[in-house]
């Protein structure tokens, strides 16, 4: 039986690829999105993916999957890591697995990067791997459902 997994990406991630290559890679969203799906049938699981710059429209797309029961979470919330108590409280009526990811090593830069307000309550985080991080989080998910 095929599992549902909700991709979340958070502001600034529709600019991979753009946006300061050194730290976030070359590879757009789309990009990465389209590796994840090629890889997640394998791995028995179905993929949806979602991206916005706007905080309540992430926080909407959570209680989205909450009413619709999804299998798991892969969230990278970007700027909102270290910022939304909001995104925090709506993940908190999830049962299912979430896993945090970061492209960058959050804990080597900025010292306003290195908390996220999220650490504590998701499953899992995976943090300065690029855009392989995501394929890692999959992985993760599949071996956690």
């Amino acid at each position: 039986m095929t599992k549902k997994i909700q991709i979340i990406n958070g502001p600034n991630l529709n600019m991979l690829g753009k946006r300061e290559p050194e730290i976030y890679g070359s590879l757009s969203l789309d990009q990465i999105n389209s590796d994840l799906a090629h890889n997640a049938e394998p791995l028995g699981l179905e993929l949806a993916f979602f991206q916005s710059n706007h905080e309540g429209a992430i926080i909407d797309k959570i209680h989205e999957n909450f009413n619709a029961k999804i299998d798991g979470v892969i969230i990278n919330p970007g700027a909102f890591t270290h910022t939304s108590i909001a995104i925090r409280d709506a993940l908190l009526l999830l049962t299912c697995p979430i896993v945090e990811i970061h492209l960058s090593n959050i804990y080597k830069r900025e010292a306003f990067r290195h908390k996220s307000l999220l650490a504590d309550i998701v499953t899992g985080q995976i943090s300065g791997f690029g855009a392989y991080g995501y394929q890692m989080a999959l992985n993760a998910m599949a071996d956690m459902i």
